[in-house]
């Protein structure tokens, strides 16, 4: 059984997400993602929407997830790779380069991502909807 290792914040899921998961899904036979936790989230000074439950709950429903752990940290990656015995570590081609120290632990893939779509794009646009409505509402 071939493992595949990702990792993200996955808040306000969209179809990039799905994208990067489904192509993750198909280099093998296992998909992990990595979730970062809350606290993760806040020392990398960002904000989600959805609570670390809330966005695993949503990942657990995707069909290319098979496990979702929490995230607390950058340094986890290696001891993740080990624990769960993980083939390939994926990330998208943002992220080229910074990862490449995973190599003798692992394949390490970066997939190239859904262009026109990102979650600050889908929040912005979310708070110019939401602030035209309550404009148009007063």
């Amino acid at each position: 059984m071939r493992r595949v290792i990702t990792y993200g914040t996955y808040d306000v899921l969209h179809y990039g997400h799905v994208n990067l998961l489904k192509r993750a899904k198909n280099l093998g036979d296992y998909l992990i993602v990595g979730l970062s936790s809350d606290e993760f989230n806040a020392i990398k000074n960002k904000k989600s929407y959805y609570t670390y439950e809330q966005r695993k709950m949503i990942l657990e429903a995707c069909r290319y997830v098979d496990l979702v752990i929490p995230e607390n940290n950058w340094e986890q990656k290696v001891e993740d790779i080990q624990k769960y015995q993980a083939d390939m570590f994926v990330m998208g081609d943002d992220w080229r380069g910074k990862f490449d120290y995973l190599k003798g632990y692992c394949d390490v893939i970066y997939l190239p991502r859904t262009p026109e779509v990102s979650s600050t794009k889908t929040k912005n646009y979310l708070k110019y909807v939401g602030d035209e409505y309550v404009q148009k509402a007063i």
